[in-house]
């Protein structure tokens, strides 16, 4: 009998790390139009690279499968979202002047620029999900004004989701890109109504809606809610309460980004997004409008990494510093 229990013992102790690992195993599934991924067999986000103006994650789920992305405009009928901002799909990356054109909004006319899909691949190793893909950033006439190669690295822990994004900007051989002093940029994801501190937006009849929210926005010098907006800083955390739990969505600025600290274009009304290129906006230098220019020469390229970190807890009991210098120090 004791042989009996020694050898559940040991039989449970080495399952144990195998059930763990199944918890937070990523699964990477390819469609026609998009990379699903999912990790212990749960949703976590899937990677759209056909039918809208850009490529863009939707949905972003937590760990419990909490939804922490707006639906808007991906789905219009979800009661008590706010819809304003339509180009604000998800989780992003787009910039609102490449060469004069806008790739930011999606009503830009003469200058509206789309985001084309040129390749997706995409691979599981070591216990995370890579999805690499191409595109190039188009003007109205079809016209390649430049392209990118996008790496998203998906993994999770028991009570985290962890999604990296990088990618690099590169200028046609014969021609530089100019990125243009904007605020409208650049990183971004669009969270939903229940994540804001209190704020007041716009209703379908132009009125001003006063929202009673219970979120809060910190940056890493203490800085909070609509404060935040035009800082610089390495890190930036959205959390709020949610059926008696704490989530969370830090942002991270990768220590080699061009310009780091970055700028943050963070709204209290639920726009979340890095921008290392709308200086004179976010430092109100009127007269120096193209102050956080920053060119491409021909033929050349620029890379930026940011990490999402997807978590429960406010940003001191998610060690959002720590878990900082974990990515700043390659982890």
């Amino acid at each position: 009998m004791k042989n009996r229990v020694l050898s559940f013992a040991l039989a449970t102790a080495l399952l144990a790390p195998v059930a763990l690992a199944a918890g937070t195993d990523v699964k990477l599934t390819r469609a026609d139009d998009r990379v699903r991924a999912e990790i212990g067999g749960q949703l976590f986000t899937e990677y759209i690279f056909k039918g809208g103006p850009r490529p863009f994650l939707y949905p972003v789920h937590a760990a419990d499968g909490t939804p922490m992305s707006r639906n808007f405009p991906m789905k219009t009928d979800v009661p008590g979202e706010v819809k304003d901002h339509p180009h604000h799909r998800s989780l992003w990356f787009t910039h609102g002047d490449v060469n004069g054109l806008d790739f930011w909004a999606e009503n830009a006319g003469a200058k509206q620029g789309r985001i084309v899909s040129t390749g997706v691949e995409q691979s599981v190793s070591g216990g995370a999900g890579v999805i690499k893909a191409r595109s190039n950033w188009l003007s109205p006439d079809g016209t390649v004004q430049m392209s990118d190669e996008t790496t998203i690295r998906v993994r999770a822990t028991a009570e985290a989701r962890i999604l990296d994004y990088e990618v690099t900007l590169k200028a046609p051989a014969g021609q530089p890109v100019v990125l243009g002093d904007t605020k409208e940029g650049s990183m971004a994801i669009r969270l939903p109504l229940w994540m804001t501190p209190p704020h007041s937006y716009s209703g379908a009849d132009k009125k001003r809606i006063q929202h009673a929210g219970t979120g809060t926005i910190v940056n890493d010098s203490g800085v909070k809610n609509k404060d935040t907006w035009g800082k610089q800083s390495k890190w930036v955390s959205y959390y709020a309460p949610k059926d008696g739990k704490i989530y969370g969505v830090s942002m991270f600025d990768h220590p080699s980004n061009p310009r780091h600290p970055t700028w943050w274009h963070v709204r209290d009304y639920a726009l979340f997004a890095a921008n290392p290129f709308g200086k004179h906006d976010f430092e109100n230098l009127k007269d120096q409008p193209k102050a956080g220019n920053m060119t491409i020469p021909a033929g050349g390229s620029v890379t930026f990494r940011w990490r999402f970190y997807f978590h429960m807890g406010d940003e001191k009991a998610a060690r959002i510093a720590e878990r900082y210098q974990d990515y700043a120090a390659g982890k």
